[in-house]
């Protein structure tokens, strides 16, 4: 399961796997994520994936297991930690973004994305 707020990654995706849109920001793709990892899914990316920091980019996408399972520890430890990460980096980068300079955030994200969908 992608749990994304890039378009790009819900529309190119979204008819092979199961995705899940998010109209909002890079946190609220992190809130979503640990939710669902509290409902039992796995963490299977890293939600701080890739060289760029949270405060540089508006775009994350995440991949968690389809199936839900007993509560794992590990992925709640790393997505509460990657929400306290994100909150300590200034966002105040992401101002007055161009159009190009958003789509190449989101291009960024759906490579990091499919480089660990291995396609």
């Amino acid at each position: 399961m992608i749990i994304t707020n890039n378009d790009w990654v819900y529309n190119k995706h979204k008819d092979t796997y199961s995705v899940i849109y998010i109209v909002g920001s890079y946190r609220d793709v992190l809130v979503k994520t640990r939710d669902k990892i509290h409902e039992g899914y796995e963490l299977l990316t890293h939600p701080l994936s890739s060289s760029l920091k949270p405060n540089e980019t508006p775009y994350k996408s995440v991949i968690i297991a389809d199936n839900k399972s007993e509560l794992n520890y590990d992925s709640v430890y790393i997505i509460e930690n990657s929400i306290v990460t994100y909150d300590r980096f200034n966002k105040n980068k992401l101002i007055n973004l161009t159009e190009k300079i958003e789509n190449d955030f989101k291009l960024i994200d759906l490579t990091v994305l499919e480089s660990a969908l291995n396609i």
